[in-house]
């Protein structure tokens, strides 16, 4: 039997363990619970490391939040037999705090983007307390192939999982158009941000991938050998051209884009301005 390898991630303990205890009990399955994005990443981490990845992950879409987590999976899941036929559940749900270090907030979204880039073999579904068409499609677009209601029975959300693994996409029927709109929303504002940056020269475009890292004006100047009052300029410029009053205002547009930021690993040799 092929056995499907879930993690849990909820920061809501007691229904991020009692969905683990109910999909244990499926023969097929076998499954872990993580209260925390960093805490979920060093699970699929640690899996990875020793051989046995995760196939699916299970991710509360308002996972930081103060949500509640109620309805039919929580109520199929204090009703599983004990939580421990088909597979080892393990609780409880690991700390929200990377070792050594401050606690980091990742929400749903930005971890469905994250394992997407750092583990693509690993299928997301999102579970969610309500139907949002706008988050539905922030998720699709994050790497999700999925978006389940909370209130969905077990067997639904075994479904699926099982469809996810065939390369399947699942959306509530009724989510369908509204997610479709926002797509088509999104695709059309990418396609006039790119026309806008398209509009740049390769020093502003430049700057502007300064920007999109957080570096200020000094910090540019420094790194591109360019004067700040030259970098000022380009600034002033690129906010011009892009047809947007501030730095913040910039910056999502270049990632609405697809501009991402400059290395800052390490500094260029030489440069002219």
């Amino acid at each position: 039997m092929v056995r499907i390898r879930v993690l849990v991630v909820d920061d809501h303990r007691i229904f991020a363990e009692s969905l683990a205890a109910a999909l244990a009990a499926e023969p097929d399955v076998d499954v872990a619970a993580a209260g925390s994005g960093p805490a979920a990443l060093r699970c699929l981490d640690r899996a990875a490391a020793e051989g046995r990845r995760f196939d699916v992950m299970l991710v509360d879409a308002d996972l930081g939040t103060v949500a509640g987590a109620a309805g039919g999976l929580a109520a199929a899941a204090a009703t599983a037999s004990g939580g421990t036929a088909g597979g080892p559940v393990q609780v409880p749900v690991p700390r929200a705090v990377p070792d050594g270090g401050e606690a980091v907030p990742v929400d749903g979204i930005s971890l469905v983007a994250g394992v997407r880039s750092g583990q693509p073999s690993v299928r997301t579904v999102v579970l969610a307390e309500r139907d949002d068409p706008r988050r539905a499609a922030l998720a699709l677009q994050a790497g999700a192939s999925g978006w389940v209601a909370k209130d969905c029975s077990l067997q639904r959300l075994l479904a699926v999982m099982r469809g996810v693994l065939r390369d399947e996409t699942h959306l509530p029927p009724a989510l369908l158009t509204g997610v479709l709109r926002e797509l088509t929303a999104a695709r059309k504002h990418r396609t006039e941000s790119e026309r806008l940056v398209e509009s740049l020269t390769p020093r502003e475009r430049e700057v502007l991938r300064c920007m999109v890292a957080g570096l200020g004006r000094k910090a540019v100047a420094e790194r591109l050998f360019l004067s700040p009052h030259t970098v000022r300029t380009h600034m002033q410029n690129v906010l011009g051209k892009l047809g947007v009053h501030s730095t913040l205002a910039a910056v999502a547009l270049a990632r609405r884009a697809g501009v991402g930021p400059v290395s800052l690993a390490a500094q260029p040799a030489t440069s002219t301005g």
